[in-house]
């Protein structure tokens, strides 16, 4: 049975660097080689209770337990869809309630992660961007979104590439990764750490809005794939849709983006995530400004066409599955794949945010 947080004085463990476990053990007088033991207990086997670390003396286990703790998330609700989506809705310490959610495919299993309890963002067909920006997550809340599907899938120790059910991990739930840059990057470095969780770097994918002064390193410090979310072909329309397009208009973006290739080496291919709402970015002519951008930048890309998935008081619609397939083989003629993302978990509010926003009606 899973451990719920605790207020406590006592030390969490569970996003920690492997340099900050190391002055927490050294602190306590043991020796470096604890070290890999202890964080392969924590990330290779999952557990959460010190006596199960049997490699270990009595004596150590006691003195960990006594000055250091290791705590899930609380699973407020739990929901899985007909086709096999499941989300939840977790709760930290503080009370603040974030969604994860995992997409089961045939060839591989993606965990959407959450950054930031709200948003700052405000892109006006996002859930979450109607959710306020309450704070940042901790590296620890955000490993420990990952470490809770494990929990769920039984997924400990960590298994081969070849049996992983949760094999993938994008950083796209709420809130704006990189307005979380640091604690984004550790969580990130943690969950790639070949001692432990040891998800692949090129399974990873980050998807920003577009935070230009942090694209760039997503490659030089990470070394995961990028995404970044246009949803437009021209600086009018993603402004009207994304107010942060203001600030940092799609020039600026492209430009930012040429860099991440420069430095990304083989995850340079950027995928750029575009929501189709009907009748407004959703024309051929929508199709070539894209076509147009991609050129003038010399950006290797390809496109994720996503439907959108209406929530009550969102007045947008999703385009229709001809103007969809039209977009996409427009893409296609000058080279650029673009599939149609399939809908999934719309029977469970999976939409970011809209499990949070029932639950807390609900109250």
């Amino acid at each position: 049975m899973q451990k719920e947080i605790i207020m406590t004085d006592k030390i969490e463990l569970i996003g920690l660097s492997k340099e900050e476990l190391a002055e927490a053990i050294a602190e306590i007088g043991e020796k470096p080689f604890r070290v890999k033991q202890v964080w392969q207990w924590l990330y290779h086997h999952g557990v959460t209770d010190f006596e199960k670390m049997s490699n270990l003396s009595k004596d150590l286990r006691a003195k960990l337990a006594e000055k250091f703790t290791i705590t899930r998330p609380k699973i407020v609700a739990e929901q899985i869809s007909a086709d096999k989506t499941h989300k939840w809705l977790l709760e930290f310490a503080d009370g603040q309630r974030i969604e994860t959610v995992y997409i089961p495919e045939e060839d591989r299993g993606t965990v959407c992660i959450s950054t930031q309890v709200g948003c700052a963002v405000g892109c006006t067909f996002c859930h979450t961007g109607s959710q306020k920006i309450t704070r940042n997550l901790t590296a620890g809340e955000i490993v420990s979104q990952f470490l809770v599907a494990r929990d769920a899938y039984n997924e400990w120790p960590t298994p081969t590439d070849e049996v992983r059910h949760l094999s993938n991990i994008v950083v796209m739930g709420m809130g704006e990764p990189l307005h979380n840059k640091e604690n984004t990057f550790k969580a990130l470095k943690i969950l790639s750490d070949g001692d432990g969780v040891a998800i692949s770097r090129r399974k990873i994918t980050l998807s920003t809005s577009g935070i230009v002064p942090h694209i760039a390193e997503v490659a030089s410090e990470l070394g995961c794939r990028l995404a970044v979310s246009l949803h437009a072909s021209n600086n009018e329309l993603r402004t009207r849709i994304m107010p942060i397009n203001k600030k940092y208009p799609i020039e600026d973006i492209l430009t930012a983006c040429q860099e991440f290739q420069r430095r990304a080496g083989s995850c340079k291919y950027i995928t750029f995530e575009y929501l189709l709402l009907n009748g407004l970015n959703d024309s051929l002519e929508n199709a070539h400004e894209l076509v147009d951008l991609m050129k003038k930048y010399k950006i290797d890309a390809k496109f994720n066409l996503i439907p959108f998935n209406p929530w009550p008081g969102c007045d947008y619609q999703p385009s229709s599955k001809n103007r969809a397939m039209a977009f996409s083989k427009e893409l296609g003629k000058f080279g650029y794949a673009a599939p149609i993302r399939v809908a999934r978990g719309q029977d469970i509010l999976a939409a970011c945010g809209q499990l949070k926003s029932k639950k807390e009606q609900e109250k």
